[in-house]
């Protein structure tokens, strides 16, 4: 999770959102799910409390999973909301 202009400009680090299988209902802003596609072979939720930076050369094999602008925009509100600044 990490803007193109980043990444372009060669930052070192890329800020990663863990997932999960194991699936809660009704746990946002904490959680959101995402279906399976690309190489994301499950339903999966992402860990929104646990987000981390990681250095670039962890990351080998690409994203399992391109998410769509609407996602993106849910990911973004549900982070705001658990930082206390609502949109």
């Amino acid at each position: 999770m990490q803007s193109q202009a980043l990444l372009n400009a060669g930052h070192p680090s890329t800020l990663v959102i863990p997932l999960t299988t194991k699936l809660v209902e009704d746990a946002e802003p904490l959680r959101l799910r995402v279906p399976a596609a690309g190489r994301l072979a499950k339903p999966s939720d992402l860990l929104m409390d646990q987000m981390r930076a990681i250095d670039n050369a962890r990351l080998v094999k690409g994203p399992l999973h391109r998410l769509s602008n609407a996602q993106m925009k849910q990911i973004g509100s549900a982070f705001l909301e658990m930082i206390g600044l609502e949109p």
